[in-house]
């Protein structure tokens, strides 16, 4: 797969191309990384990227002709089909596990990692095809967006991680959060792992692990579980141990 991405701060992408599985997906060929610096395709002597706003206002606002040339560029080193533009922006729609799936699935997206105040919206209009966020909350610019973005979809890639199962296993893969995990020692501070686990009983450690996971997710995300239940993803055992864990807090309020 291959990531181009629009950058004033091409460095900072260092962190996903030379650390942990990114970086030995990258060693493996598994994707390519191409950092463009709209900088270099600036049409002033002062290498200009931004102005003031029309109509006024805080900030400075990304030039279109720019960002353009940027990405005609990146579409001539592609090839053909050019790849998906997307821009990272808080008023993207939210990224979830299942946008990531089918994204990762792609040969190639180019990533606009925008700065200042905003980017002339003419240009989003006519160069971008979709925009994502990452989050209901502000960071100074679309870099770090990116990198989370380029990591999440690694590590979907076939031969990224070293057990493929892990990437089945993790939080959202099913639609609920990961329930505990536990290491040695068997006791720790007094706390001893429970003893399903160390039961060495397939069936009994998946079901509890099940369990684990629909206790955490009702706890913390039960939204999740109103998806789950409305695509149809849990069976009558999980309703069961939602039931039964129902009955539990009504018990503690009243007890």
């Amino acid at each position: 797969m291959r990531f181009d991405v629009v950058t004033i701060f091409p460095a900072m992408f260092d962190a996903v191309s030379e650390w942990g599985i990114s970086s030995r997906a990258l060693q493996r060929g598994l994707w390519q990384l191409h950092r463009w610096n709209p900088r270099d395709y600036a049409r002033d002597a002062y290498r200009s990227i931004d102005d003031r706003p029309y109509g006024g206002g805080q900030g400075m606002v990304m030039l279109p002709e720019t960002l353009a040339d940027t990405l005609q560029a990146i579409a001539a080193a592609q090839g053909e089909p050019r790849a998906p533009v997307i821009h990272l922006t808080p008023r993207g729609r939210p990224l979830d596990q299942a946008h990531a799936r089918h994204l990762s699935g792609l040969p190639a997206l180019t990533l606009l990692a925008s700065r200042y105040e905003a980017v002339d919206q003419r240009l989003l209009d006519r160069h971008v095809d979709d925009e994502i966020s990452i989050g209901d909350f502000i960071v100074s610019g679309g870099e770090l967006p990116a990198m989370l973005l380029i990591d999440a979809l690694v590590r979907l890639l076939p031969g990224a991680l070293n057990d493929p199962r892990s990437a089945l296993e993790e939080s959202f893969s099913t639609g609920l959060l990961e329930g505990p995990q536990y290491t040695r020692p068997e006791v720790f501070e007094g706390a001893p792992v429970p003893p399903v686990l160390l039961s060495g009983h397939h069936a009994r450690i998946a079901r509890w692990r099940r369990d684990q996971s629909l206790r955490v997710t009702r706890d913390r995300r039960p939204d999740l579980i109103a998806r789950a239940r409305s695509e149809g993803r849990l069976d009558a055992a999980d309703e069961r141990a939602l039931s039964a864990m129902a009955s539990e807090t009504n018990t503690h309020k009243t007890g």
